[in-house]
Order: structure tokens, then sequence, then C-alpha cells
């Protein structure tokens, strides 16, 4: 959901997508007025060689879709391009997706629904990188610079070494 207003957290439902057709869904609900979000994390992969940053879907192969309940035809909905069903409890009385985990979502988010790093990191936090070329180390927090920047101290090739990362590649791991 690409520059635009983040909705409020109410009336969310998750929906189970075809295999790649985040893109035709989002397009497909936004046709028929409906409030769509697939939140992302930045992740780096190697393509021919290369360490290229792309964006991922925070969770494969669903969306979340805003709706009041009462109103909606769910035919249409699973009815829609690009994906499979919504996932209801149960049909005749649907309840959405708690507020609080979608407000606490949505709070992570940036306005172009990527996941940005979690604001309570420390020095000593046990952190794993998710993203440039020291993607999937875990390292512990050596210092919290400026601009945006930690550094990490990482055992490499039998050496220690300070690394300075973005945070926004950075995913807290609880001990």
């Amino acid at each position: 959901m690409p520059d635009r207003e983040m909705p409020d957290a109410a009336n969310w439902f998750a929906a189970q997508l075809k295999p790649n057709a985040a893109a035709i869904a989002e397009r497909n609900l936004d046709r028929q007025g409906f409030a769509a979000f697939l939140p992302r994390r930045m992740e780096a992969r190697r393509i021919r060689g290369k360490i290229v940053d792309r964006a991922q879907p925070l969770f494969p192969g669903y969306i979340f879709i805003q709706t009041a309940p009462e109103r909606t035809d769910w035919r249409v909905l699973n009815a829609t391009r690009g994906l499979t069903r919504v996932i209801l409890s149960d049909p005749r009385k649907p309840r959405p997706l708690p507020e609080e985990f979608m407000a606490a979502l949505m709070a992570r988010c940036d306005d172009t629904a990527t996941l940005t790093a979690p604001p309570s990191l420390e020095i000593g936090d046990t952190v794993r990188v998710i993203g440039g070329p020291m993607a999937e180390l875990v390292s512990k927090i050596e210092r919290i610079g400026e601009a945006d920047r930690i550094e990490l101290l990482m055992e490499l090739m039998g050496q220690t070494a300070r690394v300075s990362v973005s945070s926004r590649y950075l995913e807290k791991i609880e001990n």
C-alpha cells in the first residue's frame, strides 16, 4: 500500500494469496475499494553472485484486508483475482484480527509497508542481521552511533571485527 496514509487498525482480516500473486491481489482489492496491507521486510538475497537488498513479505502467502464484517459479501473477496480465500473462523459470524495486533504491526511499518527496526535496540542486545552482505549473522550490539548506524562486534573467519550496520537491517533476538 505504497504512498498512502495508513488506515486504522480496526476490522482487518487475513487472506491467503495465490502463488506469486501479491501485486495482482493488491491491484484488484484496490479496484474494489478494499484497503490492503502487505507488510514487508528488507532481506539480502544473492542474485547472480551479487548481494541485493529486496523487500520480502513478512508473512509469505498472506495479505491483510480491511472491511466491515457485517457489510461484506465474502464470496466477492474469495473470488478476487490473486486471492485463494479469506481466512474466517466462522463465515456466519466473522471476527476480525485483534486490533492490538494490527495496530502494533502497522506502527512498526513505514509508509511503504516496510518493517522498520524496533526503537528499543540497546547496547548488549543480541541481534540478527537481515540485510546486506552480513545477512543472517548473529551478533551483540557494541555501540549505537549517529544517523541510524549500529556497531556490532562480530566473529568473522576467526577474527573479531567491528561492523557498522543500519538499524533497519537488524532484528532483535530475545534471550
